[in-house]
């Protein structure tokens, strides 16, 4: 089936399915409940048609709020869409980027996982970034602890030289039990590659055997990529929420985590996130960890 033809009657189910990234086995997509009505079908296509056309344009630049409305009204249809798995998890990015260039843009993918986990709180988003500051100040401490860091440490949680550092560190700190690919190196890689001084970006992606977000970065510069395809570059003064960006990348395009990097991103996914996960798919990695980063803190 083409992406055409698949995006142009998108299904539509009462609810939507919003199923959030699990650590090993991939999100878990029910079956829609009952398909409504034709007309809210034709609806539903309707503000779909509308965002297509706002980025028809070459280097279009359609207004935030307008695109952010649209993305409310096709909520519902969108997800089933993306959450159908009607493709390979290889291929899901570039065939949802063709369908939803909006999602390159930043802006649009952490809304898009304010939509999913916290619903209609404009501002889960400001409360997120809250979680995430107080996170990486107790690693600081944990990391310590755990002899994965040694100090002395950055002290700006905002800057630029502590979040390579956390970023280089929190596979270590939250394990898993699958090392990462050979060719990748260390886990953390799976997360952030920091560029050497005449590297190539692109050379680099296309060689990357993770099909996962990715950050990669040249010590001024932050490229999003997701995969082997560039989306944007992420600005210096934000580089600090460069993990946040990766996870509304996986809610976004409802993406597997990589084993290697499983059990920090569910880590990050509970406690920044505040996405529960359930027993089921908890892996007995993710429990230790989540369990001596709760246990250290209670002392």
């Amino acid at each position: 089936m083409s992406n055409n033809t698949t995006l142009a009657l998108p299904l539509l189910s009462k609810s939507a399915s919003c199923s959030a990234p699990r650590a090993d086995i991939g999100p878990s997509t029910a079956p829609p409940d009952d398909v409504v009505d034709h007309d809210s079908l034709k609806m539903q296509a309707r503000h779909y048609k509308t965002l297509s056309n706002m980025y028809r344009k070459p280097n279009a630049k359609p207004n935030q709020s307008d695109v952010a409305q649209i993305l409310d009204l096709e909520f519902e249809a969108r997800r089933a869409f993306i959450d159908a798995d009607v493709t390979r998890e290889e291929d899901r990015p570039r065939k949802i980027f063709e369908a939803y260039p909006c999602f390159k843009d930043i802006r649009n993918a952490m809304d898009e996982l304010r939509r999913i986990v916290g619903g209609f709180n404009c501002k889960y988003i400001d409360q997120m970034k809250g979680r995430w500051a107080e996170f990486c100040s107790k690693v600081q401490f944990y990391g310590i602890w755990k002899k994965v860091l040694k100090p002395p440490l950055p002290l700006d949680v905002h800057g630029v030289d502590f979040t390579v550092t956390l970023i280089n560190a929190l596979p270590s700190l939250f394990p898993s039990k699958t090392t990462p690919p050979k060719w990748l190196g260390s886990a953390s890689e799976a997360l952030l590659h920091i560029l050497k001084p005449g590297e190539d970006a692109m050379l680099y992606l296309e060689k990357r055997p993770l099909s996962s977000p990715v950050l990669l970065f040249d010590g001024t510069t932050s490229i999003v990529a997701v995969g082997n395809i560039p989306v944007t570059t992420l600005p210096l003064e934000d580089f600090w929420e460069g993990m946040l960006v990766l996870m509304a990348y996986y809610y976004t395009l409802h993406l597997t985590y990589p084993k290697c990097v499983a059990t920090v991103l569910s880590v990050i996914q509970t406690e920044v996130i505040t996405d529960a996960i359930h027993d089921q798919d908890a892996t007995s990695a993710y429990k230790k960890a989540i369990a001596e980063w709760k246990s250290f803190f209670e002392k």
